[in-house]
């Protein structure tokens, strides 16, 4: 399953990563520089927010294109099986 790397949905995950990356550089540095803990502690909890939408909107996009495909070709049930198999690990690994 490959993504579409220039759909909306993608392009708006791929730019709240950068944000998250960006997020998480500021903690280092923050810590780095003795930052007051109340600043720090707040930074962390955003960014792992951040990047949960970011994970739910990469696996809803896959969602949708695995919906596509099974739609326009005729695969077995076992490979239904299969793909439901993964999109369920999928979103529970960010459970």
């Amino acid at each position: 399953m490959e993504l579409d790397l220039a759909g909306p949905e993608l392009r708006s995950a791929l730019n709240r990563l950068r944000r998250v990356q960006g997020q998480i550089s500021g903690v280092i540095r923050m810590i780095e520089e003795g930052r007051d803990c109340e600043e720090v502690v707040t930074q962390p909890a955003a960014a792992s927010r951040a990047l949960d939408r970011a994970g739910f909107a990469v696996i809803a996009t896959g969602l949708q294109r695995c919906l596509a495909d099974s739609g326009s070709g005729d695969g077995s049930g076992e490979d239904r099986e299969q793909m439901r198999a993964r999109l369920e690990k999928l979103f529970l690994s960010l459970a």
